[in-house]
């Protein structure tokens, strides 16, 4: 039996669909609008397959008008830059998202930078990515990041004053997580700090956070003895590990020992179960918002 409390990433997902869902329904009976999203795909990677399927079955659910588009392994950069550009023209299509990882000929940055930022739903575009780092309050902020703090609002987390350690500096998570959090903001003004493979004495950092989120992609690496008594443990990582018992032959776990962990945290989210179902519920939350801003244009 674990003591930490539980955040419990499929609830509070639940909220968040409930609350998209109700503003779907708003969209179409006062306006006539539909919000729309497409996914292009590019290749038959299993793992793009498996999460753009559940994106497309959950916006279903709340209402939302979902298109999947998918490109061969080998398509030319050039392509998928038009077909981008035909979606941005498209007064149908409110949200565009291209879904990572894309094949080595295709540059992602300017794949993401090509998007209309007012359909950037998953909140990747320079320029969303800049309002957010100078506190202007972006059109879209990243999906991932986005969730981890409203589980952190809606739990209750104190966010002001804390000390905040992130286990990752990717473009994805670590970085604008680290945003959203050390704005003056009032669900923000954390004191953060960024580790990353280069960082020294990493233990030591994470034995002073009151808010720990791990998102460096390595299996089980956060230890109970990282951790200080009572701090809130987020755990983003996503890694498959070998497992003869399990069908596939291995299982995923998340960056963090959770049974260890969880003897000591005050709190701390599954994995799966935390984070994961967060980072769709922000994605379709950001569909219905881009619905709704497109109407003004």
């Amino acid at each position: 039996m674990s003591s930490a409390r539980l955040i419990d990433g499929k609830a509070i997902s639940a909220q968040i669909h409930s609350e998209t869902q109700a503003h779907v329904r708003t969209l179409q009976e006062k306006y006539g609008v539909t919000p729309g999203i497409t996914f292009v795909r590019v290749g038959d990677d299993p793992a793009s397959q498996a999460y753009v399927r559940m994106k497309g079955v959950k916006a279903a659910e709340l209402g939302i008008r979902s298109d999947t588009i998918v490109l061969d392994a080998a398509t030319p950069q050039a392509e998928l830059l038009a077909l981008i550009e035909k979606l941005n023209g498209d007064s149908a299509v409110h949200g565009i998202l291209v879904q990572a990882p894309l094949p080595k000929q295709i540059k992602e940055d300017e794949i993401f930078s090509a998007i209309d930022p007012r359909k950037d739903v998953d909140g990747f575009h320079p320029i969303n990515v800049g309002k957010l780092l100078l506190g202007q309050n972006p059109m879209f902020k990243p999906c991932t990041p986005a969730g981890v703090h409203e589980l952190l609002i809606r739990c209750g987390v104190p966010l002001s004053g804390a000390e905040v350690v992130i286990l990752g500096r990717g473009n994805i998570v670590g970085k604008p997580m680290a945003a959203i959090l050390l704005q003056k903001d009032k669900h923000a003004d954390a004191t953060v700090t960024l580790l990353h493979s280069r960082s020294k004495n990493i233990a030591e950092h994470c034995r002073r956070a009151d808010i720990l989120i791990a998102a460096m992609g390595q299996a089980l690496f956060v230890k109970a003895d990282m951790v200080k008594p009572g701090a809130v443990v987020i755990d983003v990582g996503v890694n498959r590990v070998d497992d003869a018992t399990a069908k596939n032959g291995y299982r995923l776990v998340g960056d963090v020992d959770f049974a260890a962990v969880s003897q000591v945290a005050g709190a701390i989210t599954p994995n799966p179960g935390g984070v994961g179902p967060m980072t769709i519920a922000m994605l379709l939350s950001n569909t219905a918002r881009a619905a709704e801003a497109a109407l003004s244009l």
